[in-house]
């Protein structure tokens, strides 16, 4: 038998236990003594539990005299009731023909149980948690039976048997109703869930399979603190920890997104930062500012974390630091800043452009500007090359080409060609 039929065997026994506990004329127990259970709809069957089967009895509803089976219904010590509903719930009486007390049964009726709802979720690369809900409530005493392999590769069948690959128990939180935990499991590994709901009525399996980098979610950011930045009104600087839960290892890092608005807005500004603090340098001066964060697998992997518990926090009220200093101060601040490399590298304030007025024109223009001078100067000096080029070309075709007739005609006397005859000294001939 495979691997994932083995797996479910305490689960098919019990299933057939709690069937054929339903289907048999008088069902067991299956919670306290004296309590039996019927589906909602269906005929029901009680048993006299101080009576042997076939002897003749009588049956009451507790607190009424009025008989609702005698002895010679032919049922002997069973009491059968047809389509019940709610208002056949209680306790009945057997008594035997001679008025002896039988017994008593108390009646309750539910559902039979529906496959569960089940969703899990890791909240590092090693551990991971499954959560259900009924998807009908039985109204019926219920337990849950969860466990869980790891599943193998297709042409992997002959390992299928392998105690490697489970089954194991899912163990439940005593804590918390509804959850099991998976400790030490493989990031890269596929797993299969079964969860069981069982009640006296039946049973009903959900079997789900998971993968941890698409189930991953961290917890929450711990420890959010947001204080201002003395000398300037317009910022704040938050800072953070990577969740309790979340093992730090180098090749297992977090990224991180943070949000927050003056208390008076209802929409978030939103930045990515890099590593766990960041400087805000567009709050509004004076109002309070909601600062919340959120985190995620720095590969993308899973899904973002809920937001983080919510941090407060107001700009300084301080004069505002000038932003043109004299040739003094920007040597003063250029000593500063050489004597801070060794020192703790301050916080990266963030993307966001501080709307404080400069005097000094936008680096962006400026580059701009030096790009489109590039620019045309490439295409000034691409287009005097080429007009340079054509011309020693055409003049050098020019000097090495051959004559056009005719060319230096307007240069030679006609007298002196070939074949015209000397006319000046015909004349002189003959005179």
């Amino acid at each position: 038998m495979s691997s994932s039929c083995s797996g479910l065997s305490r689960v098919l026994v019990a299933v057939a236990t709690a069937l054929v506990s339903s289907s048999s004329p008088c069902p067991q127990a299956w919670g306290p003594p004296g309590v039996q259970y019927g589906q909602l709809g269906r005929s029901v069957t009680l048993c006299c539990p101080g009576v042997n089967a076939g002897i003749p009895v009588s049956w009451f509803r507790d607190g009424e005299s009025r008989l609702l089976q005698g002895p010679d219904s032919g049922l002997g010590h069973r009491l059968v009731l047809a389509r019940v509903d709610s208002t056949d719930e209680g306790t009945y009486i057997c008594q035997t023909l001679d008025g002896v007390f039988g017994g008593m049964v108390t009646l309750k009726l539910g559902f039979p149980p529906a496959r569960p709802e089940v969703s899990c979720q890791a909240v590092d690369y090693e551990n991971f948690s499954c959560t259900w809900s009924p998807s009908q409530v039985s109204g019926l005493p219920t337990r849950y039976l969860t466990s869980y392999r790891k599943k193998t590769p297709p042409g992997a069948e002959s390992h299928r048997a392998s105690s490697s690959a489970g089954p194991w128990p899912c163990p439940q939180d005593p804590q918390e109703v509804f959850r099991c935990a998976v400790h030490g499991a493989e990031f890269w590994s596929e797993y299969r869930i079964n969860v069981t709901e069982v009640n006296p009525l039946g049973a009903s399996t959900c079997l789900l399979d998971v993968r941890l980098q698409s189930i991953l979610r961290p917890d929450p950011p711990q420890g959010l603190r947001v204080e201002s930045v003395p000398g300037y009104p317009r910022r704040l600087h938050a800072s953070w920890t990577y969740p309790a839960s979340w093992r730090r290892q180098p090749y297992f890092l977090l990224k991180f997104r943070l949000q927050y608005r003056p208390v008076r807005h209802p929409a978030w500004s939103m930045v990515e930062p890099i590593g766990l603090e960041e400087v805000i340098t567009d709050a509004v001066a004076g109002l309070p500012h909601v600062v919340r964060v959120s985190a995620r697998d720095f590969l993308d992997a899973g899904t973002w974390s809920a937001w983080s518990p919510e941090a407060w926090g107001t700009p300084s009220t301080g004069p505002l630091q000038n932003e043109i200093a004299d040739d003094s101060q920007v040597h003063k601040e250029q000593q500063e800043a050489v004597a801070q490399e060794d020192g703790p590298t301050p916080p990266r304030p963030s993307l966001q452009s501080d709307p404080r007025p400069l005097d000094h024109k936008d680096p962006l223009e400026q580059v701009a500007v030096l790009a489109s001078l590039g620019i045309f100067s490439f295409l000034g000096l691409a287009v005097g090359a080429l007009a340079l080029g054509l011309w020693l070309r055409l003049r050098r075709g020019g000097k090495d080409g051959p004559q056009k007739p005719g060319f230096l005609a307007p240069m030679i006397p006609v007298d002196k060609l070939p074949g015209i005859p000397n006319l000046q000294k015909t004349q002189e001939d003959f005179s």
